[in-house]
């Protein structure tokens, strides 16, 4: 689509193709108001940043963009005004432009200490067409930059191809944003700091050396090395005056105030082309000199003492001499996709908000639960929730259909945002498998795709809606898990009993790995209790559904409690099986005693669980319940509170009888006397509160994450070399 745009935007006449670009400008400015003119996420400050020099709190550069003969005729006149206040900025030149700058101008400007840069070559939003024509133009460019020694470059309309540009022999480049979601590419860097781009992809070429036919190296130590990123943070006089018709310089104020409050880089990009100095009326998409003039005045007034006036090579000589571990790098972009919501789901949220703290910047799609806004930041990842649920599916056709249509949605905001960010990784999390096919088009462009089995789906519809495995629609799931597994680049399984059998009928053992569901410790730290009521307090957190075995659990606390009738049952949580345990509730008499709560999000579940005295996970050991690990058992241990465990073929993989209580699956009568046992007996509890906080310990995320980002870092260096 962008190639055909530029391809017949010549055809077009220039009052048409702005008044259409502004009427288009002005109707998405709701649609991007959470991302316009200021990203939070944007704001998330680097790895080891070591702040700007001199101790300043931000970096302020200036440059211009000279696109025109009029442009060019204005630029001694901007130089000129700049001077006056103080200031001194880069002018970017068209090398073959329908203007020739001279050589007259340069040195005039290089003598009052502006700098000079390369702004395109034709400017025709043609130059990266083609990687072919591509190198072919790099090489005229090249000549350019030494002709004019110059060391910094600017694509035309703020195109870029960052792997493309170590051709160029550059110190720096300036065709990127932290967000702009006007612009005709409007995949937005994500970040207010420079960074550097390595020539790091082994499936790159190397760069031609000096002396190669056809390329010019004025700077030898620049070639190829690799070069530093400048994208620009405050909006385009273009866009703010032009497109969307501003009268006033408050859009840059507060744009500004944000800036320098999160110590970024305030780079602003003006054109002399549209800045009218004389009397004239300013036309559609002119503007006075004087809102230029008063916004230096602002800065000069207001942040003179705390800013970095620079350069924008100064800037990047500074963070070219800075050591490879501080300088910022590009942020890879991920999004988690899944069918959950996110923030109550334990380890979506574990993976993106690894990934979110490790520098990357992370979407996540999900499911609405009613009343939750529809966008949101947790921890660093924004959260698109895009489908409201309540889980009260009466039907398999209604659960597919509820499915498909988080697929058809979650498809069609990853194929607008995959032009918004060109996601390096997509995440997908089951149920079901076939969100491995929303996935597609991202793929298509270089996103690396993880498909991660919590639930093993063929057996979990068999058992939620008592199907047979030989049934025709657990056969099709079959299938769907092996094409959903062949779109992926890999393949993780939430448990190695799960692994085995994927790897027996879906995948290969080499694209496939196991992560089970370690705790967090950076949610799950060890809490203290809060509660002092003198009640016996078990708690079960999860979905109320069949397999989980809720209804074996309240039936032996209505045993024990006749025994002991200070305890009390918290069930936090719902599902399609809730109705069911109220009635059940009602029908024993426990009103008083079991108590249901809403389920909460998973940053109250450890304070819930670490005021709890027992924690109880009942489940069924049928085909789906025997085999699927429950996360619950860790949080219980993470908090150092016991807890009794169904004798399932997975937890007795994982677990013995020093670390937890067991008792055989569906004995209603053990489980009241485990919890009878254990609620008379502190030094027992005791004992495998202690053991079980060790686990906890030994096997939290804490000390596994490591696998996860090196297998991401696999993944995406795999999708650079296709």
């Amino acid at each position: 689509m962008l190639r055909l745009y530029y391809l017949i935007k010549p055809l077009l006449p220039w009052r048409l193709r702005f008044v259409f670009r502004q009427i288009v400008v002005r109707r998405q400015q709701r649609t991007w108001s959470h991302i316009w003119p200021i990203d939070e996420l944007a704001g998330m400050k680097p790895e080891g940043w070591p702040g700007w020099p001199g101790g300043k709190q931000f970096a302020l550069v200036l440059t211009h963009d000279v696109e025109t003969k009029a442009g060019l005729n204005r630029v001694k006149q901007l130089a000129e005004l700049e001077i006056r206040l103080g200031f001194r900025s880069s002018f970017n030149f068209i090398p073959e432009a329908d203007y020739r700058v001279s050589q007259e101008l340069r040195e005039w400007l290089k003598a009052n200490d502006f700098e000079v840069g390369v702004h395109d070559l034709h400017h025709d939003g043609k130059l990266y067409l083609t990687e072919g024509s591509f190198r072919k133009k790099a090489s005229k460019i090249n000549c350019h930059l030494k002709d004019w020694n110059a060391v910094g470059f600017r694509s035309g309309f703020m195109l870029h191809r960052l792997d493309w540009l170590h051709d160029l022999n550059i110190l720096y480049d300036s065709s990127t944003f932290d967000t702009d979601p006007y612009e005709p590419q409007p995949d937005g860097m994500g970040s207010i700091y420079p960074f550097w781009v390595p020539h790091s992809s082994p499936a790159r070429r190397k760069p031609q050396s000096e002396g190669s036919p056809g390329l010019c190296v004025h700077n030898s130590d620049l070639a190829g090395s690799g070069y530093v990123e400048l994208p620009y943070t405050l909006p385009q006089d273009s866009t703010l005056f032009g497109y969307l018709g501003e009268k006033t310089i408050d859009i840059w104020k507060r744009k500004l105030a944000w800036l320098a409050d999160k110590g970024g880089m305030a780079l602003l990009n003006t054109h002399p082309d549209y800045l009218i100095f004389d009397n004239q009326k300013p036309g559609r998409i002119s503007f006075r000199a004087s809102l230029y003039q008063e916004f230096l005045e602002y800065l000069k007034s207001e942040y003179s003492s705390i800013c970095w006036r620079a350069l924008p090579r100064d800037v990047a000589t500074w963070v070219r001499s800075l050591s490879p571990e501080l300088r910022p790098g590009v942020r890879r972009k991920a999004c988690m996709l899944s069918y959950s919501f996110y923030e109550s789901d334990p380890r979506v949220r574990r993976y993106a908000e690894t990934l979110a703290r490790h520098g990357d910047l992370v979407h996540a799609i999900s499911l609405r639960k009613p009343g939750s806004p529809e966008r949101d930041i947790i921890n660093g990842v924004r959260v698109y929730r895009i489908q409201t649920r309540q889980k009260d599916e009466k039907s398999q056709l209604q659960y597919l259909f509820r499915m498909f249509r988080f697929l058809f949605k979650s498809t069609r905001l990853l194929a607008l945002p995959h032009f918004m960010q060109i996601y390096d990784l997509i995440h997908v999390h089951n149920p079901p498998d076939f969100l491995a096919f929303a996935a597609l088009l991202p793929k298509s462009r270089g996103a690396g795709v993880i498909l991660d089995i919590h639930d093993i789906v063929p057996e979990f519809y068999a058992n939620k809606f008592s199907s047979s495995g030989n049934s025709l629609i657990v056969k099709a799931l079959k299938w769907v898990e092996k094409k959903s597994a062949q779109a992926a680049d890999h393949v993780i399984v939430s448990n190695h009993i799960w692994h085995e059998r994927i790897i027996n009928r879906t995948v290969s053992a080499d694209k496939a790995s196991v992560f089970i569901n370690h705790v967090d410790p950076s949610i799950f730290s060890v809490r203290q209790k809060t509660r002092n009521d003198g009640k016996f307090t078990i708690v079960f957190p999860g979905g109320l559904f069949w397999h989980q075995g809720v209804d074996i659990a309240i039936r032996a606390f209505g045993k024990a409690q006749r025994e002991l009738p200070q305890m009390q049952f918290d069930i936090y949580g719902g599902g399609q099986g809730k109705a069911r345990l109220v009635d059940l509730i009602k029908e024993l008499g426990l009103e008083d005693k079991v108590l249901f709560h809403n389920g909460v999000p998973l940053d109250q579940v450890p304070d819930i669980i670490a005021n709890a005295d027992l924690g109880v996970v009942p489940k069924r050991a049928d085909s789906f319940g025997n085999e699927a690990y429950s996360t619950k058992i860790m949080e219980f241990m993470s908090q150092g509170i016991p807890v009794i465990v169904s004798r399932t073929k997975i937890d007795s993989f994982y677990f013995n009888e020093s670390d937890v209580c067991f008792f055989e699956p569906e004995n209603v009568d053990e489980l009241a006397d485990r919890i009878l046992y254990l609620a008379r007996n502190r030094e027992q509890r005791e004992i495998l509160s202690r053991n079980g906080l060790a686990y906890a310990q030994r096997n939290n995320w804490g000390n596994k994450k490591k696998e996860y980002l090196d297998l991401v870092d696999s993944i995406i260096q795999r999708s650079i070399r296709k």
